[in-house]
């Protein structure tokens, strides 16, 4: 597909970084009416680029999920092999990309109105899946994450063109504030940070691991965090973390004894679909960014997904 507007967050062009202010509403459905979130939480994503609902998901659900993600990471091989990616020292298992193509169980939870409805609402829009995983960050040596906003990577590497994306990340074991939580930099989804450097070929292979294309410069996360502050919420099991595309966030390393699991969904409006990427000579695999898409998610027939 090619480009077919004005690319509003050039990045990876510019010798220096630039900040430009978001063209697109967080929440993009004017009507709160019929909301599936009451007005009190719908105002706090729409002002901190994040929120954390608890108890999405019941303690039988999640188990089902959590033993699920744990043989897809016992048993690497039955997998696409090039969905696996290792840590970059430890060697142990750190993503399996694509769950939902290689999942039954995980396809119906990427289509669950709990996520996907809500997802449907905010973007106002039919929906389908950019991009998925399990993230698994072990105990002892789950290595850590640098700031970076999702979008300037799925804008510069994949070709999304506008803001109207949001992430959906379900917890599959208690959070603890001492194992490397997700950080979030509150209000910072209002402004784009342009990142420099070119994309290099294939810098998908090293980024999964390690990032080091497409983070901002020091002086923008630091003019980000005076303004909005860190919050690192640390959910117990079933919650359900959603995250603007834009929105600043990291992770440090788990020296800690306890594991931290989560199935991660990226949800893309569907007149959001992928173009060409805007700063990289080639889009990346599609197990990673999806471009075969044949249409929006079907929902979920009631009584598929109930275990109970």
């Amino acid at each position: 597909m090619q480009q077919v507007g004005k690319d509003l967050y050039q990045t990876r062009l510019a010798g220096s970084p630039q900040r430009i202010a978001r063209q697109e509403p967080v929440v993009h459905n004017g009507d709160w009416s019929g909301a599936p979130l009451n007005r009190d939480a719908l105002t706090a994503f729409d002002r901190d680029g994040f929120l954390v609902l608890e108890n999405v998901f019941s303690p039988r659900e999640v188990e089902q999920m959590r033993s699920t993600a744990e043989a897809m990471r016992a048993h690497p091989a039955s997998l696409a092999r090039e969905t696996v990616i290792s840590e970059p020292d430890a060697g142990a298992v750190r993503s399996v990309f694509a769950p939902h193509r290689q999942s039954d169980e995980f396809d119906l939870i990427s289509r669950d109105p709990r996520l996907a409805g809500l997802a449907r609402f905010i973007l106002d829009d039919e929906v389908y899946i950019h991009q998925s995983r399990l993230n698994y960050k072990p105990a002892f040596t789950g290595k850590e994450f640098y700031w970076h906003s999702d979008f300037e990577t799925w804008h510069a590497e994949d070709g999304m063109p506008r803001m109207r994306a949001l992430s959906m990340s379900v917890m599959l074991t208690d959070n603890h504030p001492q194992a490397g939580p997700v950080m979030f930099v509150p209000g910072s989804q209002k402004q784009f940070i342009a990142c420099v450097g070119e994309t290099p070929d294939e810098n998908y292979k090293s980024s999964l691991k390690r990032q080091r294309t497409g983070i901002p410069d020091r002086a923008s996360i630091s003019a980000m965090v005076e303004a909005g502050g860190i919050e690192a919420p640390a959910p117990k099991a079933g919650s359900v973390v959603i995250f603007d595309c834009n929105t600043l966030h990291a992770s440090s390393g788990n020296i800690t004894p306890f594991e931290r699991m989560n199935a991660f969904f990226v949800f893309n409006a569907w007149s959001n679909r992928l173009e060409q990427p805007f700063s990289a000579s080639r889009p990346r695999p599609e197990h990673i960014a999806h471009r075969r898409v044949d249409g929006p998610l079907r929902p979920i027939v009631r009584g598929q997904w109930d275990i109970s």
